[in-house]
C-alpha cells in the first residue's frame, strides 16, 4: 500500500520568510499594539504559517484582523488552519495592495514579522499612507531597526531615519537572535513600534523634503555646501557656517527648516 507523503511546508528565500519559533515571543509582539482598539483594525504582512496572526486573533473583542501573503502556498495553508480569517485573508504583494480599497481613509494598524528583502520598501509603503496608519509594530533585521531609530550623529543615521522621524516617533522594544527563527537568519533581528505624530504636517512641501534629504545622504561625507548647489546660491552656501555640516549631524527638523528656506527663495 502506498503511503501517501505529507506535504510540508518550508519558508522560502525568495519571500524573505524567517518563521518566529516562539508563541511567547509573538504574543509579546501582539500585546506591543497600542493603537489597535482606537482603529479597531490591524493588517497583518505576510502572515507566514500563522504564529503572530493567531495572536491578534485572540483580541478580536478589541479589533478586526487582517492578513496579506504573498506566497500562493501560505495562503493556502492559512485557509485551511485558519478558516475563521475568510476574506479577510488578503492574497498579494503588500507593495501593490492599496488599503483605501478595503477601508476608505479609515485607519488601521500595522503588524508584522516583515521579510527582510523589502522591509526598507514596506517602510516607505508606511509613509505613502501614513494618514491611514498611526501605528506600526514590526519585526526587522535589527540594521533597519537600527536605522530607523538612529539619533543625529549616529552612523546608522541616514534617509530612513529622517524621513520616519519626521512623521513618527521610533523606539526598539526587543531583540532576537537567530536562533529564535526558523531558518536562523545571518543577522540579529529587532522589533519597533512606530507611533505617528498625530496633526503634525511638515512646514514646507514634502517633495521638497524628500529632495534635499536624498540630495544630503547621496553623498553623506561632503558638506552640504558641496551637495545643496542645485537648491542655494553659492555665496549663501559659503557665507552660512551652517552648510559646513555633514547630513547625518542633521534632524528631520533641520531639514524642514532648509525646506523652508528654499521655498521662501522662490
Amino acid at each position: 500500500m502506498k503511503v501517501k507523503k505529507r506535504h510540508v511546508l518550508h519558508p522560502k528565500k525568495s519571500y524573505g520568510q524567517h518563521f518566529l519559533r516562539s508563541e511567547q515571543t509573538a504574543a509579546r509582539i501582539a500585546a506591543a499594539l497600542q493603537r489597535a482598539a482606537e482603529t479597531g483594525r490591524v493588517l497583518e504582512v505576510g502572515p507566514g504559517m500563522g504564529i503572530l496572526t493567531r495572536q491578534l486573533l485572540a483580541h478580536g473583542e478589541h479589533y478586526t484582523t487582517y492578513a496579506v501573503e504573498a506566497d500562493p502556498d501560505m495562503v493556502a495553508y492559512l485557509r485551511r488552519h485558519l478558516p475563521q480569517l475568510g476574506e479577510r485573508l488578503i492574497e498579494g504583494d503588500f507593495l501593490a495592495f492599496d488599503p483605501t480599497t478595503v477601508w476608505g481613509e479609515q485607519p488601521f494598524c500595522l503588524i508584522g514579522n516583515f521579510p527582510y528583502n523589502i522591509s526598507t520598501q514596506i517602510l516607505f509603503r508606511v509613509l505613502d499612507f501614513r494618514r491611514n496608519i498611526p501605528e506600526v509594530v514590526g519585526m526587522f533585521q535589527k540594521e533597519v531597526a537600527d536605522r530607523v531609530a538612529a539619533l543625529p550623529g549616529s552612523r546608522t543615521y541616514g534617509i530612513t531615519s529622517v524621513l520616519l522621524q519626521a512623521y513618527y516617533r521610533a523606539e526598539t522594544l526587543l531583540t532576537l537572535e537567530p536562533g529564535a527563527f526558523q531558518p536562523p537568519p545571518k543577522v540579529r533581528s529587532a522589533v519597533i513600534r512606530l507611533t505617528r505624530k498625530d496633526g503634525f504636517e511638515l512646514q514646507c512641501r514634502e517633495e521638497t523634503f524628500r529632495n534635499l534629504v536624498k540630495t544630503s545622504f547621496n553623498q553623506r561625507r561632503k558638506m552640504l555646501r558641496n551637495t545643496l548647489k542645485e537648491f542655494f546660491p553659492a555665496e549663501q552656501l559659503h557665507s552660512d557656517a551652517f552648510f559646513e555640516q555633514r547630513p547625518e549631524a542633521l534632524s528631520w527638523a533641520d531639514f524642514e527648516r532648509l525646506g523652508m528656506a528654499y521655498e521662501a527663495s522662490l
